[in-house]
């Protein structure tokens, strides 16, 4: 297994997030030793869709993409479209992408990178839905359980969560591409 016990996980989520694509993949990264941050656009919790409630440890605006050595987009369709109009959330994507850390994404997640502007030439899947945003915003868009595109992991439903789960400890585990 890969030991992550020398990374730092960035969470980015706020109120929707899909349950379980927040909690499966902090819980591999964290079974492997990752310290786990959760950023969102304001302080206390946040909710997802059923009622999971997780507590935030740092806003958008007060985060460094520096301090992180990876970093996880869970889907939820509100959290998607919420989180990617917040200019905080969508800089510390941009650096901590343009700065070749690794990125999981899973379902509408991957909204956030057509707003970062850092999807040029990458190939990712998604959620469905997403398909033409993503190819608007430069990718090439698969239809695919899992995806790894130099450190960009992508999934597309919680369905996917254990093949998605185990490449992201292991890209985690490789750092910067």
């Amino acid at each position: 297994m890969t030991d992550l016990s020398n990374r730092t996980v960035a969470v980015l989520a706020t109120d929707g997030f899909e349950d379980s694509e927040l909690t499966s993949p902090v819980d591999a990264v964290k079974a492997a030793g990752a310290t786990v941050t959760v950023l969102s656009t304001g302080t206390g919790s946040i909710e997802g869709k059923n009622g999971t409630s997780v507590t935030v440890d740092t806003t958008t605006a007060e985060a460094d993409a520096a301090d992180f050595d990876a970093l996880i987009l869970p889907g939820g369709t509100g959290n998607a479209d919420k989180i990617r109009m917040d200019s905080d959330a969508v800089a510390f994507v941009k650096k901590l992408v343009e700065a070749g850390k690794p990125v999981g994404v899973i379902c509408h997640g991957a909204w956030i990178l057509t707003d970062a502007d850092v999807l040029q030439g990458r190939t990712l899947t998604s959620f469905p839905s997403l398909k033409t945003d993503l190819r608007n915003a430069g990718a090439t868009w698969v239809d695919e359980e899992v995806h790894v595109d130099q450190g960009l992991v992508s999934s597309r439903t919680p369905d996917d969560l254990p093949a998605f789960n185990a490449k992201i400890v292991e890209e985690f585990g490789e750092g910067t591409h």
